[in-house]
């Protein structure tokens, strides 16, 4: 199954006028459910990877209902799970377990993220599975981690937000909050498609597989170390500062004369040099004692509020935005999600692509990596089990095992 052929309904092969993407050939079968496995997975298929992902029979991943906003189908779903190969086993029936065995003999990777444990209560723990399989790459998601004392704990997005101390640094001074969209387990899938790459690229070096581990926490709390250096050192807890940033200033929303509300945020002192002069008009105010460094602006930030208030309060949105732009001062609007699907830079990059579904064609965009000369899959979203049948036959099952697998609910 990592001979190069994409099988049924597989990706791999031509990537455009570049030639073959560079994961064609690789072989990933996926126990996967939710965000943080789908979306590792998801990155492997858009650059060629064929990926084979296990469902449950009837439901599917359980993703598939967490809304019915995209025609129907899962907004989380459709997001995760294009170019893929949906394969129905009932893992808690030994034939189930078989197929997955004889699958992972000619795989290269194999991903999961059920709880710590349960690879190796259905018989397919990593040490087994690469004793056999020496070549073989596995990667386990998990929450907490496979040890401690949160190794059985649950582990959904926010409670792992909450766990990292994001919440606490999140929010205004009265309101903690969570952050808006999947980021624990969005850490979590992005360190586990850079592990597989990472192994991949040991393997061809050494020709030796590898036993990979990813928990959300850690994920996280990678992405959560300047807010620990920042506390640990700093000696007080960073407060949460709704849209203005803990530690930089001015960064954050200002109002304008119109009512309206410009972002910006200034990185250096060479750029708080030119706002004083440029866009406020007054550069006595980049020497004045209480903003004469980036911390000393921190310390004084209601005055420096007040000061660049006062000056933004008498122009419009548009001469504030023609100021910044002349001074070369960072800024940004606040959009809808109807507007960054709308946002021109985007468009310009031709960013966006037309993908089947299920549900019909559906717009999606790119993966975030540009590859010279070369065009991700961006295959259909699987229905429930779709490629089931051509998958067990590929493996040498034969139509009545098959018909009777399915009668018995094995499929």
């Amino acid at each position: 199954m990592s001979s190069g052929r994409s099988g049924p309904g597989g990706q791999g092969g031509p990537g455009g006028p570049g030639g073959t993407l560079p994961l064609s050939g690789l072989t990933v079968v996926s126990i996967e459910q939710a965000v943080s496995a789908p979306l590792a997975t998801r990155h492997l298929a858009d650059w060629g990877a064929r990926v084979i992902k296990i469902e449950r029979p009837g439901t599917g991943d359980f993703a598939r209902h967490y809304d019915t906003r995209v025609k129907g189908l899962s907004s989380y779903f459709v997001w995760l799970n294009r170019s893929k190969q949906s394969l129905t086993l009932d893992l808690k029936r030994s034939e189930a377990v078989q197929v997955v065995e004889r699958l992972v003999a000619s795989a290269d990777v194999l991903v999961h993220n059920l709880a710590p444990g349960a690879m190796d209560r259905l018989g397919l723990a990593t040490a087994t599975l690469r004793a056999r399989h020496p070549r073989l790459i596995i990667c386990g998601i998990s929450g907490y981690g496979s040890s401690g004392p949160y190794r059985d704990r649950k582990a959904y997005d926010l409670l792992v937000q909450s766990e990292a101390g994001l919440l606490s640094i999140t929010g205004t001074p009265e309101t903690p909050s969570k952050v808006g969209i999947s980021v624990a387990d969005t850490a979590a899938g992005i360190y586990a498609y850079s592990a597989i790459l990472t192994a991949l690229v040991r393997r061809a070096a050494t020709g030796e597989g590898a036993a990979l581990e990813v928990s959300m926490l850690e994920a996280l709390g990678e992405w959560m170390s300047h807010a620990y250096y920042a506390t640990a050192y700093g000696g007080t807890p960073l407060p949460r500062t709704g849209a203005r940033h803990a530690t930089i200033a001015p960064y954050g929303p200002y109002t304008a004369g119109d009512g309206k509300t410009v972002y910006l945020g200034i990185q250096n002192e060479r750029e708080w040099q030119r706002f004083c002069r440029e866009v406020l008009a007054q550069p006595k105010l980049a020497d004045d004692p209480r903003f004469v460094s980036n911390p000393r602006r921190v310390e004084h930030r209601d005055e420096l509020e007040a000061a660049i208030g006062e000056v933004f309060g008498r122009l419009t949105t548009a001469e504030i935005v023609a100021r910044l732009d002349a001074a070369e001062i960072a800024h940004a609007r606040l959009n809808t999600m109807e507007e960054f699907a709308a946002h021109p830079q985007l468009a310009a990059r031709g960013r966006w692509r037309e993908i089947d579904s299920p549900a019909g064609p559906l717009r999606a965009m790119l993966p975030p990596v540009v590859m010279n000369g070369l065009e991700p899959a961006m295959g259909p979203v699987p229905a429930v089990g779709e490629h089931t049948e051509p998958i067990l036959s590929e493996l040498g099952y034969d139509r009545e095992t098959i018909a009777g697998w399915r009668e018995a609910g094995v499929i």
